[in-house]
């Protein structure tokens, strides 16, 4: 079946929020939580829940990030394949995420200890059109699978 073919328009939004994705998963491997203002709206919701971690508003879950993520001595977010439903000044997508995560399972900084894990989930999102670019008004991690993970980051079952 041959897709139908987009406009210019729907082509510059799908770029945009691609870069918006970019912005995000940089902020977080960064530690710049302040990043995180140009990627949320301020009335944002988001649920990272069922991969077992929090769910609050936008300004909860950026002063949570910053403890939650001292655990971890590194790792990357990977974001592609994303699906796209635009509809003017809103959309939704369905996003894959690759997340390589190290920590140091006791707690200890003891090299040679750490322990290398692997999350695969799907973001999926709502966006807005904003006088400041796209945004992200709500966003929720659906979990795929976890590997090798530490048995204190085991998701909820």
């Amino acid at each position: 079946m041959r897709m139908p073919m987009l406009s210019q328009q729907e082509i510059s939004d799908r770029l945009e929020i691609q870069d918006l994705f970019a912005r995000y998963s940089f902020a977080i491997d960064d530690r710049n939580w302040d990043g995180l203002d140009d990627v949320f709206t301020e009335d944002a919701i988001i649920d990272y829940s069922e991969v077992g971690g929090s769910r609050g508003t936008y300004r909860e879950i950026k002063a949570w990030l910053g403890t939650a993520m001292e655990r971890f001595k590194g790792f990357q977010h990977m974001v592609a394949t994303t699906e796209y439903k635009i509809d003017g000044d809103s959309a939704t997508t369905r996003t894959i995420l690759f997340n390589p995560m190290i920590m140091y399972p006791d707690g200890s900084e003891v090299p040679g200890n750490d322990k290398v894990f692997f999350v695969g989930l799907w973001y999926r999102d709502k966006l807005v059109r904003t006088a400041k670019g796209w945004r992200i008004a709500e966003r929720y991690e659906q979990k795929s699978w976890f590997h090798n993970s530490p048995a204190e980051l085991a998701p909820p079952a």
